[in-house]
């Protein structure tokens, strides 16, 4: 099929803004409904945006009329609570699918390798409509976590890793690039992650905030890297042996999340 596409994620599949410098209250994060919604580790998310306008965070082509990732209905008692993250979502101008908050709580390089995954963004897209695409916004100062991409799963020579300090923007292909964040520390991360249709508004937001489609990875000792790496060939390993005793296959995209 022939989706419209921004030009600026055709090469490495994201981009990197400027980061946002402004303070926001971190009670947009942590006083909305949060529901226990698992997506690539110990993770709960807040929606602010859903299929009607509930709590809660199913794909849209599990509602009825099934639809696919475009045209989310805000939810009144949650913008109520966190305005700002609701106008950053809006401000490209771009359609807007689901909207939610992630809480992610702290794990490792490998528990990241392992939970690599590619999203299921756009089911039912109609042909010639803009492809959905995902933005991260990073709430909480975690200056020691970072964002793992990767063109494929288990290859780390393609691995790209996107530091996460508070105010750090990035706009990435998920349906494309396995990802998954490394998140050291002892705090939850909080992230506000916006499912965007692809066309003129967005590449107008992504030149406004200076996207640039390349980063140097945010640097992590080789030993770290290594340990990582083998880890992730263990776990994967284990749970497909586990998953051809009961006679399933892993299923890698997580089209939930």
């Amino acid at each position: 099929m022939a989706y419209i596409k921004s030009a600026a994620l055709e090469e490495t599949g994201y981009v990197v803004l400027d980061p946002y410098g402004k303070e926001i209250d971190p009670k947009e994060w942590l006083e909305v409904e949060y529901v226990d919604w698992k997506s690539s580790g110990d993770t709960r998310f807040a929606p602010l945006a859903s299929a009607k306008g509930e709590i809660e965070c199913n794909g849209f082509w599990n509602h009825k009329p099934p639809r696919t990732d475009k045209d989310g209905v805000w939810i009144d008692s949650q913008t109520a609570i966190a305005p700002t993250l609701t106008e950053r979502a809006k401000e490209p101008g771009a359609n807007v699918g689901r909207c939610r908050i992630i809480e992610l709580q702290p794990n490792t390089y490998a528990d990241c390798l392992y939970n690599l995954h590619q999203d299921d963004n756009n089911r039912l897209n109609p042909d010639g409509t803009g492809w959905v695409v995902r933005g991260f916004f990073n709430l909480t100062d975690d200056k020691t976590s970072y964002f793992v991409l990767r063109e494929n799963r288990t290859d780390p020579s393609q691995e790209t890793r996107i530091a996460l300090p508070a105010g750090a923007q990035l706009i990435v292909d998920t349906q494309r690039l396995w990802h998954a964040a490394a998140h050291y520390g002892t705090e939850p991360r909080y992230c506000l992650i916006t499912s965007w249709e692809s066309g003129p508004e967005l590449d107008a937001y992504i030149a406004k905030y200076n996207g640039v489609n390349k980063v140097e990875s945010y640097p992590v000792d080789q030993e770290t890297l290594d340990a990582g790496q083998i880890e992730q060939e263990r776990r994967i390993a284990a749970r497909a042996a586990a998953l051809a005793a009961r006679g399933q296959q892993e299923v890698n995209v997580m089209s939930e999340a």
